[in-house]
């Protein structure tokens, strides 16, 4: 553990520590911030003594992304919700900007400390051990997972860093040097155990023991995670942040019975439901939306921000001794369709769709056929076939039980010949729209 006196606190001693913090980051946000000054206000709180403490949290509203945006402009480029000085800035980090204009985030040089240190909790809840050889796959220069990266350097690894976009450069790294361990998107995980059987590379003996995925959901998933594992011959854990927040804020423990949370002491943690917004208790099995309050940020605090991320949570005691509440990421509530009434999860559907490997690849794309979120069935799913495997009515019929069986929703499979969809090095793209906006495109015409 990075900070063993702090990862197996007690919960009721952490909760009263969080409390004290969370009393202090409000009085902050009213005299720092000209955002929360006025949302704040407007909810009803004129001073941080109305606001209370975190047994009160719940009464103060919601921040989402597309606020923050609105309030961007020339003179205020990251946004008014911006806490300090340009002058204290020592990094800015950015999203990929895949709704437009990038957001940018920035850190003071406190607010990277504690980026990096909560990084190295969740890489080393992964099983790093210093003097070991990583081998990472983003790119992440301008993105906030480079702040994770530097991670490494604290947890004493030899990191190689290969990036996106050379699947040949990057297993020779294996190859040649021989590392420990691995960082990758599960999606680019099962490519490489493509790309390695085509070419009748042994990757299940290779050096690599570890592998930790992260960027999209899929990877605590039991068909892809034993398909990677029994593929490389290497134990499979994942991490999980938001760059809004923190950019590795879970990690995974041996054990492998979720992520521990691992941003204790710099943000507070809360689960909602994601259609009413109410809080839920933190009960084992308890299954909601992540909900993040920064404790100790000085940039560009957020309180009460919505993730999107959908989980399970489990509080059971773990036997690595951290004691943090942990989570399996479902999934995100902004991906999800609902077919009758019914949540569907991309990544849950490919998890399913991965079970009849392999006479399948394991890649699904979901095609809905009316814009927006509800859809009626049966929900369109194309599903590849396995190198070499011929479409046959009986396996498109047995995935579409499957579905109905696991997930409650009536799926159309359509099968595709195998090197169909495509791969990708960073994050799959499971649901295409293109239909469903072509089909609205018609009706307005019409």
């Amino acid at each position: 553990m990075v900070d063993p006196q702090i990862e197996t606190l007690p919960l009721a001693a952490q909760a009263a520590a969080d409390d004290l913090l969370y009393r202090q980051q409000v009085a902050y946000l009213f005299r720092q911030s000209r955002f929360y000054r006025a949302k704040l206000a407007a909810a009803g709180f004129p001073d941080a003594q109305a606001v209370g403490g975190l047994d009160a949290i719940a009464a103060l509203p919601f921040t989402e992304k597309d606020e923050l945006r609105a309030t961007r402009g020339e003179n205020d480029p990251i946004g008014t919700h911006l806490a300090v000085p340009m002058n204290e800035i020592v990094r800015i980090y950015s999203t990929s900007g895949t709704t437009g204009t990038p957001s940018y985030i920035p850190l003071t040089a406190s607010d990277l400390d504690n980026w990096v240190r909560t990084s190295a909790r969740s890489y080393a809840a992964c099983g790093l051990e210093r003097g070991q050889r990583i081998v990472s796959t983003y790119n992440a220069g301008p993105f906030v997972a480079g702040a994770a990266l530097e991670a490494f350097n604290m947890l004493g690894l030899c990191h190689i860093p290969v990036g996106t976009g050379n699947t040949e450069r990057l297993m020779m790294a294996v190859s040649l040097l021989k590392p420990q361990a691995m960082v990758l998107t599960p999606s680019y995980a099962l490519h490489l155990v493509e790309w390695a059987a085509q070419r009748g590379i042994d990757i299940r003996n290779s050096s690599v023991e570890r592998i930790i995925v992260a960027g999209e959901p899929g990877g605590g998933e039991p068909a892809i995670r034993t398909r990677l594992e029994e593929s490389w011959g290497a134990q499979v854990t994942e991490a999980m942040g938001i760059g809004d927040i923190g950019v590795s804020l879970w990690g995974e423990c041996p054990e492998r019975s979720g992520m521990h949370f691992c941003a204790r002491g710099f943000v507070h943690v809360e689960l909602i439901d994601p259609d009413t917004g109410a809080p839920l208790p933190l009960e084992d099995g308890a299954r909601g939306e992540l909900v993040y309050t920064h404790l100790r940020h000085r940039a560009a605090p957020l309180l009460r921000f919505r993730s999107r991320d959908h989980v399970e949570l489990r509080t059971r005691a773990c036997p690595c001794g951290r004691t943090s509440h942990r989570v399996k990421c479902i999934g995100r509530t902004d991906d999800m369709l609902i077919v009758r009434g019914v949540n569907v999860f991309p990544s849950a559907v490919q998890e399913v769709v991965n079970r009849f490997a392999p006479d399948v690849s394991g890649r699904i794309v979901i095609r809905p056929s009316a814009p927006g979120i509800k859809q009626d069935p049966p929900l369109p799913v194309v599903v590849e076939l396995g190198e070499g495997r011929q479409p046959a009515p009986a396996l498109a019929d047995a995935i579409r039980r499957q579905l109905r069986d696991s997930l409650v929703f009536t799926a159309k499979v359509s099968l595709v010949p195998w090197g169909t969809l495509p791969r990708s090095d960073y994050k799959s793209k499971l649901v295409d729209r293109n239909a469903a906006t072509m089909s609205r495109d018609h009706l307005v015409r019409q």
